[in-house]
């Protein structure tokens, strides 16, 4: 655990989390700073973690954490302090399409 209070945040999950939390979209956590909380919420729920950090410790590129509304990679990264209600979002990159649409012929 890193040095300091353990906050009290909110943390909101999309679907393709819902498997491994028994269906919650929303979760209390705990922490000093977002490693805390992912941490934390793995314990809770594990395999969490699996889908969010990559095998060296660090976010996957395709997924994106938010504290409020400001992605924690413009922060400190996992290393970004957390407040009492903040909200931690985990969401996971949308891409799809396979390129530009053709125009079509009237």
């Amino acid at each position: 655990m890193s040095e300091g209070a353990q906050n009290a945040v909110t943390i909101q999950l999309p679907a393709v989390f819902h498997a491994l939390t028994g269906g919650r979209r929303q979760l209390t956590g705990t922490g000093g700073n977002i490693r805390d909380v992912l941490h934390g919420l793995d314990r809770e729920c594990p395999g969490v973690l699996d889908r969010i950090m990559d095998g060296e410790g660090s976010v996957k590129r395709y997924v994106n954490v938010y504290r409020n509304d400001t992605d924690i990679r413009t922060f400190d990264g996992l290393e970004t302090k957390v407040e009492n209600q903040d909200v931690i979002w985990i969401v996971p990159a949308v891409a799809g399409g396979s390129g530009a649409a053709e125009p079509r012929e009237s």
